[in-house]
């Protein structure tokens, strides 16, 4: 399985680079509408990170210490994952890989992240500039990054967020965003794992009542860290949205699929060995998404890491 790469900016695109940093720099960033705030009043500071997700890149650096890693589909039917950090910070996080447009709309939920990206397609940066968000390539902080030794390029870019403006809050970002930790609410059914399918990946959660986690594998390989320990979320969401073309291509022509999180659909929750059905909806791009059960009322989660699966419905 081959990586799928996107075009970095050239030369001939450093003006735009220098145009995004200082257009961004200038923005001004509002709360999104319809989040909670938390017990203590603070706000997350949020650090998301895109993530390289192809065979040469596992195993992949400080997933375990996201609060939120969101999944979704790349060109070729290939995954990425935006790991998304705020109550504590790993020393090290990637590989970083580059951005896309459906980052821009998932990020508009969290007031004014920090968004760590290897590059993007010079006709996106402007996009990138205008979003409420403050973007952070190697180019606008190079001493943050650093290429390992043991790893061949484009798979070889990490991350240092202790070298970054960002700093743990305390403050778990899926809270922010209205996530309630609590009691499961009533109902449910048993299941053993879930497998959701992409064109060219697949990951599948299987409950581990020892460690009350949903172990994790991709492509039907176990997902470990980089210290060889497994994976595991205390809840997954595989939330079912429409998966479009978009109006980027990559360096050999391949349109990128937009995913869909303004609207409504249908999503499952995996939570202490059991599915919920529920329903998300997010009426609009500056709100967050909320998940109900059939009842109507709010969907609870698990203390822990939340998976987000955007899966084409």
């Amino acid at each position: 399985m081959h990586a799928s790469r996107t075009k970095r900016p050239a030369a001939a695109s450093s003006v735009l680079l220098a145009l995004l940093v200082a257009a961004v720099s200038g923005c001004q960033g509002g709360s999104p509408s319809g989040t909670a705030p938390t017990s203590s009043g603070t706000r997350a500071h949020v650090l998301a990170v895109k993530i390289d997700n192809v065979g040469p890149a596992r195993p992949q650096t400080g997933l375990d210490k996201a609060d939120i890693i969101y999944v979704e589909q790349v060109e070729a039917g290939l995954s990425r994952m935006m790991a998304v950090y705020s109550s504590s910070l790993p020393p090290v996080v990637g590989p970083v890989r580059s951005a896309r447009e459906t980052d821009l709309e998932l990020l508009r939920q969290f007031d004014r992240p920090t968004l760590a990206f290897s590059g993007a397609q010079t006709k996106l940066l402007p996009a990138i500039a205008e979003a409420p968000l403050d973007p952070l390539p190697p180019e606008k902080d190079p001493g943050a990054y650093f290429r390992a030794d043991d790893r061949a390029a484009p798979h070889n870019l990490f991350l240092r967020p202790g070298r970054t403006p960002s700093a743990a809050t305390g403050v778990n970002a899926a809270e922010d965003i209205g996530l309630r930790f609590a009691a499961a609410v009533p109902g449910g059914r048993a299941v053993a794992d879930r497998t959701v399918r992409y064109p060219a990946a697949r990951f599948t959660f299987t409950w581990s009542a020892e460690r009350g986690r949903w172990l994790v594998s991709m492509d039907g390989t176990p997902a470990r860290t980089a210290r060889g320990a497994r994976l595991g979320a205390a809840d997954v969401v595989v939330q079912n949205v429409t998966v479009r073309p978009s109006l980027y291509r990559d360096r050999w022509g391949s349109t990128s699929p937009y995913t869909e999180t303004v609207g409504s659909g249908s999503a499952v929750v995996l939570r202490d060995g059991k599915e919920y059905d529920v329903r998300w909806s997010r009426p609009s791009a500056d709100s967050a998404t909320s998940f109900t059960t059939a009842d109507g009322e709010r969907m609870t989660f698990a203390p822990g890491q939340v998976w987000i699966v955007l899966a084409q419905k």
